[in-house]
């Protein structure tokens, strides 16, 4: 088995008039068959109808635990650089930039390369945060 392995996840979340879709490129290092450690980037995008969109980059450190070879648990920092636009004629806010910290705390279900989970965002923020909600959906593949 090879130590190093490379994948990562996508997420979605969406709801009335909100989207928001992630791209998480991920390589981890795999110290046995229980624990990885491992780094990535995320881009992220949110729209919410008339009302702002948003483009977020950032980096990730994400630590894995399989107690079961179907069962993953997940720990996962992001430092993500926001930049949010809203729109002139519908709102009263301003534009913005600004970073967001977030921790993620999963759990999922993996078949060989496949993880699919739910997480959930520790330090979720309603009034920064560029997620619906603090839980989000997970799709995680590594080769």
């Amino acid at each position: 088995m090879s130590k190093v392995r490379f994948g990562g996840g996508i997420g979605l979340s969406f709801g009335n008039d909100f989207f928001s879709g992630s791209l998480e490129p991920t390589a981890i290092y795999q110290f046995n068959r229980q624990f990885a450690l491992g780094v990535g980037f995320n881009f992220t995008y949110n729209s919410q109808k008339d009302f702002y969109q948003s483009t977020i980059l950032g980096g990730t450190l994400t630590a894995l635990y399989n107690p079961l070879d179907f069962l993953q648990l997940s720990a996962e920092y992001q430092q993500l650089h926001v930049n949010r636009n809203f729109d002139s004629d519908r709102v009263l806010y301003e534009d913005d930039k600004y970073w967001l910290p977030t921790l993620y705390l999963g759990v999922g279900y993996s078949t060989r390369n496949v993880t699919f989970g739910v997480r959930y965002d520790v330090l979720y923020d309603d009034d920064k945060s560029i997620y619906a909600s603090a839980w989000a959906p997970f799709i995680r593949v590594y080769f």
